[in-house]
């Protein structure tokens, strides 16, 4: 972590450890009070005056199903932090980050790329200006035990949808496969809990679910005694209001960390002839307070292009280019927008990269290779958000369809202040025609 991201995070931690601290010693005088009545003047009790006691602060936990990948887990974060903002509302609870790791796209030999901190990849203080968060370990930390008090384990119903129609539900049921969780001799619940062998539950449930993520709060709220709760498989639950005024206070608090940036930005620097003043590209600290009109943002001199390939291009044929019309089709961009410098974001093998290149010869084409500090220090993780983040800052933009992490691109340039028509756009597939249907814009809700 950059010195003062590692500064400004240790200040936010203090300040939640001060927080809880507080709601421990309100609890303690509510329930004092509740127990001796002589404490309120003129002998009225605590119920004739109104005083409630303090709520206990609660922790709400997650997981993913393990074949997902980065940018998708990234979208089910935002699900479960609308979810933990709504039970706010009732009363205190705080989302513990799930540590990273063992993703399937990352591939990178040599490298632990196991229980890492959200730190590693984004600003967790960013994140508390919408909900209360906290790294697991300093839940940990901060509850004392590595256990958890309940695990629900969401699934679908065994039988689908009813009558062919799909309806908000939510029901305990047996569990429909053999989980990964198992009841020790001592009582307590075993399994991957991301790497952490020695974390437990002390309960666990399985729940059918075909709902959005906010049908979870009454389940969650209804038993008190619960202090933690972890929601295994969480992809399965789905946005309440996608696309509106909360998914995107959400998304805009994703925000990549600053040492990632600082080195997507020095890239641009050196080899792209691109930096925030001259793009318009300028980012405040709080993005609270950062609002960008459309086409405000005029990217630098250069156009990027996210093209997938490996299993993507293998499993979607049809809709992904071959490397030669990819190159066509970005001779006719370049040419069309009077550009000269082209940036590459590709998972594919390096021979195959050399094609393209070969394709494209007498213009300057660039990836981003990590140095070996870079790929040990942030991983593979990192590495894909210094593509983002440098695909984000281009004239214009054009990614490969369905794929979530151009999505995430159109999102980033859509808060940096983009016109979408520079944004959303993606290449058509060997089958498809060259008019192919093009991505769906999502504006801003503010």
């Amino acid at each position: 972590m950059a010195a003062s991201s590692a500064s400004r995070y240790c200040l936010f931690l203090a300040g939640l450890v001060l927080i809880l601290l507080s709601l421990s010693s309100l609890t303690s005088l509510a329930n004092e009070a509740e127990s001796d009545e002589s404490v309120f003047s003129s002998g009225a009790t605590q119920q004739q005056l109104h005083v409630a006691p303090a709520k206990p602060t609660r922790y709400l936990l997650y997981d993913i199903n393990p074949g997902e990948g980065f940018n998708l887990r990234r979208d089910v974060y935002m699900r479960i932090a609308n979810l933990v903002k709504a039970l706010n509302e009732v009363e205190p609870w705080i989302l513990v980050l799930p540590p990273w790791g063992r993703l399937y796209h990352w591939k990178s030999r040599g490298l632990n790329q196991l229980k890492i901190p959200w730190s590693t990849f984004f600003e967790v203080l960013s994140l508390s200006y919408h909900i209360p968060v906290i790294e697991y370990e300093d839940y940990i930390k901060v509850t004392g035990e590595p256990q958890i008090d309940l695990v629900y384990y969401l699934q679908n119903y065994a039988e689908g949808w009813t009558d062919g129609k799909w309806e908000e539900k939510i029901d305990e049921r047996d569990c429909i496969d053999n989980q990964l969780y198992k009841k020790n001799s001592d009582g307590k619940y075993r399994g991957w809990f991301w790497g952490y062998s020695e974390t437990y539950a002390n309960e666990f449930k399985c729940l059918s679910v075909q709902a959005m993520a906010g049908q979870m709060l009454p389940i969650l709220t209804k038993n008190i005694s619960v202090r933690s709760v972890m929601l295994d498989r969480a992809d399965e639950l789905l946005h309440d209001r996608y696309g509106q005024v909360d998914y995107w206070r959400a998304r805009r608090s994703l925000r990549f960390a600053k040492h990632l940036r600082d080195i997507g930005d020095e890239f641009r620097r050196i080899n792209l002839d691109s930096n925030d003043e001259k793009d318009k590209t300028e980012v405040i600290d709080d993005w609270r307070e950062m609002r960008k009109e459309p086409s405000s943002a005029i990217g630098g001199p250069y156009i990027a292009a996210h093209l997938r390939r490996q299993d993507y291009a293998r499993n979607n044929r049809k809709d992904v280019p071959s490397l030669q019309n990819a190159a066509e089709h970005l001779k006719k961009l370049l040419k069309e927008h009077k550009l000269k410098k082209l940036f590459i974001s590709t998972d594919a093998p390096k021979f195959e990269i050399k094609e393209l290149k070969d394709h494209l010869t007498g213009y300057e084409v660039y990836n981003y290779v990590p140095p070996k500090a870079v790929l040990e220090n942030f991983m593979d993780g990192g590495v894909a958000i210094i593509d983002q983040w440098i695909s984000a800052h281009a004239r214009y933009f054009i990614g490969t369809g369905t794929s979530t992490f151009s999505f995430r691109i159109h999102e980033e340039r859509q808060i940096l202040g983009f016109d979408p028509k520079m944004t959303y756009n993606r290449f058509c597939g060997d089958g498809e025609s060259d008019s192919c249907d093009q991505p769906t814009v999502w504006n801003i809700q503010w």
